[in-house]
């Protein structure tokens, strides 16, 4: 199999690197053809990891956990947008998820809930019960970039597999 080509990384397939995954990331990767390649953590975050490794940001998804409420009852969902777009938190991600209120969750609860790393959150292997709510745009942008759930490493994958996880829901959710 012919590892792909995105920026300056070496993508080995994600199974046969199970160092560069988060447990969680391990577990629920299955057979999805993904790709995974070491990092330097220091530059997990978007912009930073874009510019040293050459993938650009509309090659790359970012996923934030929020935190709905309504009547006393929380409700965790993951968001993936590309790197380029801002999701729509207070108008579809909230009307989706029908919470009154909505904001992002803190990173100690987002870090504790998930077992994943604060910058290497990723939509693959999130608690079974969570919405993930994938931009449309993500998903026609072949392959991107995300966390592995470490921020020593990146997953590459065909973002269409994103729309397949168990618990996704493809909207349009990026700001306009």
């Amino acid at each position: 199999m012919t590892a792909p080509v995105m920026g300056k990384l070496e993508w080995k397939p994600a199974a046969d690197v199970p160092e560069l995954l988060a447990e969680p990331v391990r577990a629920a990767l299955g057979d999805l053809p993904a790709y995974a390649a070491p990092i330097d953590a220091e530059l997990a975050d978007t912009a930073a990891f874009c510019a040293e490794y050459d993938v650009p940001m509309a090659a790359s998804a970012n996923c934030v956990i929020v935190l709905g409420k309504r009547a006393g009852e929380e409700t965790h969902a993951a968001v993936v947008v590309l790197a380029t777009d801002r999701a729509d938190v207070n108008g579809v991600v909230r009307k989706h998820l029908g919470v009154r209120k909505i904001s992002f969750a803190a990173q100690d609860d987002a870090v504790g809930r998930t077992g994943m790393e604060y910058g290497g959150i990723t939509p693959i292997g999130l608690p079974a019960d969570w919405p993930v709510l994938v931009d449309e745009a993500v998903v026609a942008a072949g392959p991107v970039v995300i966390g592995s759930g470490i921020r020593g490493s990146k997953i590459l994958i065909d973002a269409a597999a994103l729309a397949k996880l168990p618990a996704a829901t493809v909207l349009d959710l990026a700001q306009h």
